[in-house]
């Protein structure tokens, strides 16, 4: 075990939930090693799960100051590997651990200057200076970076196409021979390349290399893969006076990156989008940059960069996902409505339409707020259980910092016009059901789904509190929570022998508040019920997504 310097916050802790330790990790396995496994892990889970997560929160620098990052999506990027060994004959299940600090090479550069992309931080720095720091350093790098010298672990891609290990353009699918490539992202234009077994950071990938038109510094960490062709979607935007959304696919069968549309519209920030069968759905909700992005440039950060615009409604744009000399016609329809924020899509299919004979409507899952607050709700102040504000943060902020479940219809993509149609609100869940970052069964991506799983804040502690199931048709939910242990992002993994949408499991990475350590929690994902976990020898920072590939 390799640990780094530092302590976690020590106080009462609200609610007896403690969680510090989740925001200030100092506990790194570099060499795999077995854990503990308690209960019965299904053999079907054999295979790797990825997770993001953070590292330390607080160090020393050689200016004699302490460096502190002071917002969760600051943090300091580190990942996660269980692997789930086959059983062998009358032998159970093996989980093995590593671990790596993918940023070590960027806190090495401020321990020695004590800055950050120019800027200078004391003791306790302005935030608003630090928010989405991981996103900044990557539009304003001083120089070329290496590999460790950037801070990007929100979700991870394997062989993710047009890529080489490294980083550099790969015009063929990735065959086996080459070995499999693992992308680290964010919601930015620059990648970072791991080595899938020790996470070591080998190179830096940038979507130019793509397609030289993809030149802009946002894009999407939640890039979406067709599950039929494993073909990449997402967008690139361009911050200009008139900004432009680039919505491209970059194909697995060749490596080659193709433009799907150009639209003109107003910057914003969108951490996903939506796949159909047939359609990309790029939903631009009021999470707006002021004068076009230009505001970046001046304010230095994102979050003061951004304003969100009630009296503006938020716009969807359908895009045909072909290319045009596949057939593609671009941007085929535009919608509109009311404002909201959201970071994560959930679902989207197409199904008949009711109203027009012979087309499809689309019906698009997501979890959505009602304004911004949540973006300063989660300074660590608000969040770390320790921390002299949480009593008073909890009561400042309201309702509107837990995301509802919508679902909305786009009538008839194909006779819609690229102006006028309205996406029609069909459900919106009440806050206690509602969830974030949602995940459904990866069989039933781009399909109609029943079943979602996420996570849950409901107030019992200053994060999360809660992991649960929603049932989109009966609109009931399961849930799974212990007090003082703190559940991630789940990550569903079917059961090849069952039929049913819900068999299989969920895995989760939990931190025990109590105990100050971590474990691999796995679910029944029908009746989310404990049926196995396997321990870790340390806490595992709070991080956002996971990757699980099958062995």
């Amino acid at each position: 075990m390799e640990a780094l310097e530092g302590k976690a916050l020590s106080g009462p802790h609200y609610n007896d939930w403690p969680n510090a330790l989740g925001f200030d990790t100092h506990y790194e396995e570099r060499s795999p090693v077995e854990l503990r496994v308690e209960g019965t892990i299904p053999a079907y889970t054999a295979g790797t799960l990825f997770r993001t997560g953070l590292g330390p929160r607080t160090f020393k620098t050689s200016k004699e100051t302490c460096f502190s990052v002071n917002h969760w999506f600051d943090s300091f990027s580190q990942i996660h590997r269980f692997q789930i060994h086959a059983p062998q004959a009358n032998e159970p299940i093996r989980v093995t651990y590593n671990s790596r600090l993918t940023s070590d090479g960027l806190i090495e550069k401020i321990r020695k200057t004590g800055k950050l992309d120019g800027f200078t931080f004391a003791a306790k720095y302005d935030p608003c200076k630090s928010f989405f720091r991981k996103v900044q350093s990557v539009f304003h790098p001083n120089g070329e970076p290496k590999p460790n010298e950037i801070n990007v672990a929100v979700t991870m891609s394997a062989n993710f196409p047009g890529f080489s290990k490294t980083g550099e353009r790969l015009d063929s699918p990735h065959g086996p021979g080459q070995g499999m490539t693992l992308c680290n992202k964010t919601d930015a234009t620059m990648m970072q390349m791991l080595d899938p077994e020790s996470l070591e950071p080998v190179g830096i990938a940038r979507q130019t290399t793509l397609h030289p038109e993809l030149k802009g510094l946002g894009s999407g960490a939640h890039a979406q893969s067709d599950p039929n062709t494993g073909h990449v979607f997402n967008y690139n935007l361009d911050f200009d006076r008139s900004p432009i959304y680039r919505i491209f696919r970059v194909s697995t069968s060749s490596g080659k990156t193709s433009i799907l549309a150009k639209i003109h519209h107003s910057a914003a920030y969108l951490h996903s989008l939506f796949l159909t069968e047939n359609y990309v759905v790029l939903c631009v909700w009021n999470s707006f940059y002021k004068a076009g992005g230009a505001s970046i440039l001046w304010h230095r950060n994102l979050l003061d960069a951004m304003a969100y615009d009630s009296t503006q409604p938020a716009t969807w744009f359908v895009i045909d996902k072909r290319p045009a000399e596949e057939g593609g016609r671009g941007l085929i329809a535009r919608y509109t409505s009311d404002a909201f924020f959201a970071f994560h899509t959930i679902n989207a299919y197409e199904e008949p339409s009711s109203t027009s004979e012979g087309t499809v409507d689309i019906v698009a899952d997501l979890a959505a707020f009602d304004n911004m607050d949540v973006l300063e709700h989660f300074y660590l102040d608000n969040l770390v259980s320790d921390s002299p504000k949480v009593h008073a943060s909890n009561h400042s902020f309201g309702s509107t910092i837990r995301p509802s479940y919508r679902r909305y219809r786009l009538p008839s993509p194909s006779t819609a016009a690229t102006k006028g149609a309205q996406a029609i609100l069909e459900y919106t869940s009440n806050k206690e059901d509602a969830f974030e970052l949602p995940i459904i069964n990866p069989k039933l991506v781009t399909k109609k789904h029943r079943y979602m799983y996420g996570v849950c804040n409901t107030g019992k502690s200053t994060f999360l509190d809660e992991l649960v199931k929603c049932d989109a048709s009966t609109h009931t939910t399961l849930r799974w929570s212990r007090h003082g242990h703190t559940a991630g992002e789940p990550v569903f993994v079917p059961d090849p022998k069952s039929s049913e949408e819900d068999g299989g499991v969920l895995l989760s990475v939990v931190l025990d508040g109590h105990e100050g350590k971590s474990y691999l929690l796995v679910l029944d994902a029908k009746n989310m019920e404990e049926v196995g976990r396997a321990h870790v020898d340390g806490a595992i920072g709070f991080g956002f997504h996971g990757l699980f590939l099958q062995a």
